[in-house]
This record gives structure tokens, C-alpha cells and sequence, in this order.
């Protein structure tokens, strides 16, 4: 990174899982911050951990930062924040808005037009990879939006995610769609091996083998990974909460349902989801989805 790109000051909205090592990657890589979170204590605490980052105690704490990251559970709370709070009207004419949460399409473009009456420009960007990628700053991103703003928010995406690993996905919101649709693929599999195991348990098939069996097999899949290192042993640690994917998984059918598709197994899925969000809460790992499915444990 160059000299010039490393004295930018960069607004970083939400100090998460995710958003507090995607910050301090930033922080590492040279660049000012001025960090904002609901718990008023953490971001004081990333700002006393980080010589040269400002805690910000309102929104005009923004206004020097040419480009805002948000790292927000959902679209409503990255309005709420850039609109009712009110970092928008802070930042000047020019600013750039990186949306890195997990969005609805309909809420990206909302508030594009939200924020065109003070000048700041939107690309959505949403990742994959998790806390440890996050961690090494090796995410997947997915980028949506005008070439000239997918252009300018490279000095913080290089940064966030791998190179190798960053995808332009087309127009503004195209990106949060994208990763709604590849997280429902995940949930929708995690559906099918849940229900596999459980079948082959009943049968008299040793849950452990089966997934060894499927792992070595052509079932295998990032979600049998995560049921051999997650379910099987009882450790349920992916640190990706359950109320995130299954807003995920219903975003998704939100975007079938405007294409006007025909999506019986996506619909089947939301309704999973919606299942295990009302029997285990939004805060429990998402790998423990299978527990509100049936009263089978899978764990050994």
C-alpha cells in the first residue's frame, strides 16, 4: 500500500465478530480510523487498543473519512445508522459507502438513494470466509456497484479480503444478493446432511462414518466439513450465529420472489430456518440448526 492511500481516514461502522479484525487489518495496514459501534465500550476499547483511532462520539466524528466501511447485521441497521444517526449528512460531497454486511438487495438500494442527497456514493460488498478469514484478511467479496466506486473502494477491499478471491458481481446490490444466494446454497445442504445423518443413525449407521464415508465421497461439501468439525464433536464454534444465516436464507427467497422464480427448495429452506430461529434463538451457532429439527442428537 502507498504513502498517500495509507493517510486516507476510513470510517468503520460496526465492531462485531467480524468488524474488529476487519478494523484492526486496517488499522495494521496504516490507514486513520474513526470507529462507530452501538456498545459505546467497545468502541472506546478498540480506540484505546489502536494508537490513532477515533471512538466516534457522533457522527461529525466522520466527517474528515473519504470512505466508510459497514460491517451491520442487516440493512435496516446500516440505514438507521448512515440515515437516522446520521454519518451521511456528516461526510462530504464525494465519500464513498462500502456496505460489507449481509444486506437485502432492496434495503442497498434504498439507501443509495438516501444518501445521494449529500453527495456519498455506494458499492455493496459483502464477504464469506468468517471470523478467521476476517481474521487474516483473506475474505471472499463480492462487489456490486459503478466501476469508478468499485475502483476507488479497492484501497480498503485489498486490504479485507484476498485479490484472488474478490468478485465484481455487477450493478449496486448485486453483490448482497449474490451472497444471500450462495448462503441459502449452504443452508439448503446443511438441510439435506442434517436429514441424511439422521436417517442413517435410525438405520443403524454410525454417524461419524457416514460423514468419513461422505468426506471421501461425492457428497462432500464445505457444510460436511463443518458437520465433521462442528457437529459430530459437539463443539458447535463456526462463529457465524444463526439469526444472521437465516436472514440470509430469507433474503434470498425475497430475491426469488421478485425474479419471479420457481424455488421450492429455497422456500423449503426458509422455512427451516425459520424453525430453528424460533426454537434456538438468534444468537445460538448456526451449526446447531439441526437441534430444532429433531430431537436427535448428533453429536458423539
Amino acid at each position: 500500500m502507498s504513502v498517500p492511500e495509507q493517510q486516507v481516514t476510513v470510517g468503520f461502522v460496526g465492531l462485531g465478530n467480524m468488524g474488529w479484525p476487519m478494523a484492526r487489518n486496517l488499522h495494521a495496514a496504516g490507514f486513520r480510523l474513526v470507529v462507530r459501534d452501538i456498545e459505546a465500550a467497545k468502541q472506546d476499547r478498540f480506540a484505546a487498543e489502536h494508537p490513532g483511532a477515533v471512538a466516534a462520539a457522533s457522527p461529525d466524528a466522520f466527517a474528515p473519512a473519504g470512505l466508510v466501511v459497514t460491517m451491520l447485521p442487516n440493512g435496516a441497521i446500516v440505514r438507521d445508522a448512515m440515515l437516522g444517526w446520521g454519518i451521511g449528512a456528516a461526510l462530504r460531497d464525494g465519500a464513498l459507502l462500502v456496505e460489507m454486511s449481509s444486506s437485502d438487495p432492496s434495503d442497498t438500494l434504498l439507501l443509495a438513494v438516501g444518501l445521494q442527497p449529500f453527495g456519498v456514493r455506494m458499492v455493496d460488498a459483502p464477504v464469506s470466509g468468517g471470523v478467521p478469514r476476517a481474521v487474516t484478511g483473506e475474505l471472499a467479496v463480492m462487489v456490486g456497484g459503478a466501476s469508478a466506486d468499485v475502483a476507488a473502494a479497492q484501497q480498503v477491499l485489498r486490504v479485507l479480503g484476498d485479490p484472488a478471491r474478490q468478485f465484481r458481481t455487477g450493478r449496486l446490490g448485486s453483490g448482497h444478493a449474490m451472497k444471500a444466494l450462495n448462503n441459502v446454497i449452504a443452508a439448503a445442504t446443511t438441510c439435506v446432511t442434517a436429514e441424511a445423518l439422521v436417517v442413517g443413525k435410525r438405520f443403524g449407521l454410525d454417524p461419524r462414518t457416514m460423514i468419513d464415508i461422505v468426506n471421501a465421497s461425492t457428497g462432500r461439501s464445505f457444510v460436511s466439513g463443518v458437520f465433521d468439525s462442528e457437529v459430530l464433536t459437539g463443539r458447535y464454534g463456526t462463529g457465524f450465529a444463526l439469526g444472521l444465516l437465516a436472514k440470509d436464507v430469507h433474503i434470498a427467497a425475497s430475491v426469488a420472489a421478485a425474479a419471479g422464480a420457481d424455488v421450492p427448495v429455497i422456500a423449503l429452506t426458509d422455512e427451516r430456518y425459520a424453525k430453528a430461529l424460533t426454537g434456538l434463538g438468534p444468537a445460538a451457532d448456526q451449526s446447531m440448526a439441526h437441534q430444532a429439527w429433531w430431537d436427535e442428537p448428533l453429536s458423539q
